[in-house]
């Protein structure tokens, strides 16, 4: 089954979620019970001017755990970001938005906060109001105001390193993909080995977050053995009917980050 564009583009999408997903994982901490797995509950991560990198790093920091803090002044892009769910919250002011984190960040739930400012008064005012995030946006364009937060304690999301022994599994069907989809979700998720933790919060989480762009297309880095054994129990779940609709799985050696 070939991709369209639209589809083509939310995989691109969606494999930069995962790689600053990744990269986030790295900062997080184990979770109270040993199969709950590692996460950036009660953490707060600066990610930015919402444009493309900020709003798949606002996605990674939901699935990671994080309170997210972005902003931008293009209505365009705050409008966009509360309809595909990227923003949980869009408020006018830096105030508004500590109020919302400060509350989830206590309770360790993921919470994503836009500013509609522009980003150097929001970055001037985290200064003047203390705020010194756990985690900022990576890159090397940073302002003055994220080199004197970085001088404090604020580290840069890390790049994770590709890791060539992984594959990348991808997952569509032919119809009903809010029926189907989850039923194949479970599938994968019974092939995955009981240590890999950070996969396994990413096939439970993502969907949720990708929200609009997850409901056509799941993508997935996992070690080979169990891509192939997603691949054979899809393979006879359609042949014995248990899934009735074509699927069409997709491995690929193509390099992952992390895990």
């Amino acid at each position: 089954m070939a991709l369209d564009f639209n589809q083509s583009a939310a995989i691109d999408f969606i494999l930069q979620v995962q790689k600053l997903y990744a990269g986030l994982m790295l900062a997080a901490t184990a979770g109270s019970e040993p199969t709950s797995g590692p996460s950036l509950g009660g953490t707060l991560l600066y990610a930015g001017e919402l444009d493309h990198l900020g709003r798949a790093l606002v996605v990674a920091g939901n699935i990671a755990g994080a309170g997210s803090l972005a902003s931008t002044a293009d209505v365009v892009a705050q409008k966009r970001a509360i309809r595909d769910g990227v923003a949980d919250f869009l408020v006018n002011t830096l105030d508004e938005s500590l109020r919302i984190l400060k509350n989830q960040i206590r309770k360790r739930e993921a919470v994503a906060v836009c500013v509609a400012m522009a980003l150097a008064s929001v970055e001037r005012e985290m200064l003047e109001r203390g705020v010194l995030p756990d985690l900022l946006r990576p890159g090397d364009a940073w302002s003055q105001e994220l080199a004197i937060l970085s001088s404090l304690g604020a580290r840069q999301v890390e790049q994770a390193s590709p890791n060539e022994g992984l594959t990348v599994v991808t997952w569509q069907v032919a119809a009903a993909p809010a029926l189907w989809l989850p039923k194949l979700d479970s599938l994968a998720l019974g092939c995955l080995s009981p240590s890999a933790l950070s996969a396994r919060r990413w096939l439970r989480l993502a969907p949720r977050y990708l929200g609009r762009l997850a409901q056509g297309v799941r993508v997935l880095c996992c070690e080979p053995e169990s891509a192939k054994e997603f691949a054979a129990r899809v393979q006879a779940a359609v042949k014995s009917g248990e899934i009735g609709v074509p699927v069409y799985v997709n491995l690929s050696n193509e390099a992952c980050e992390g895990e």
